[in-house]
């Protein structure tokens, strides 16, 4: 990784702390978030995943519109770090640990690939 990459990995990681902080308190289900980036082809291959508990979780969020929420705050957060993120709507995703167990038995590296 280049000194660049790290330094992007560095105000990511700030950037998303931010955004989980704000959504376990905002968001009901909401437990973490995490993302994946190639940097040969940064930023456009940014994602974000944020995890619900249920899918039931993660249903009321899609109602509730709160998905809008996070992808506003994820964007906000990480503007404000000059990490542009230009389509929220590819490359921020919706999961729930319960959907992880049931198909991938829990491994979250091999469900995120």
């Amino acid at each position: 990784m280049k000194k660049t990459d790290k330094k992007n990995e560095k105000l990511i990681v700030e950037a998303l702390t931010a955004v989980c902080d704000i959504a376990l308190s905002q968001v009901p289900g909401f437990q973490w978030l995490t993302h994946r980036v190639n940097y040969s082809r940064f930023p456009d291959s940014l994602t974000v995943t944020c995890v619900f508990a249920t899918k039931d979780d993660l249903n009321q969020v899609l109602l509730a519109k709160q998905d809008d929420f996070l992808r506003s705050l994820i964007r906000e957060k990480l503007s404000a770090v000059a990490i542009p993120m230009k389509d929220t709507s590819r490359q921020v995703r919706f999961d729930s640990e319960e959907a992880c167990e049931l198909e991938h038995g829990g491994n979250w590296q091999q469900r995120l690939r």
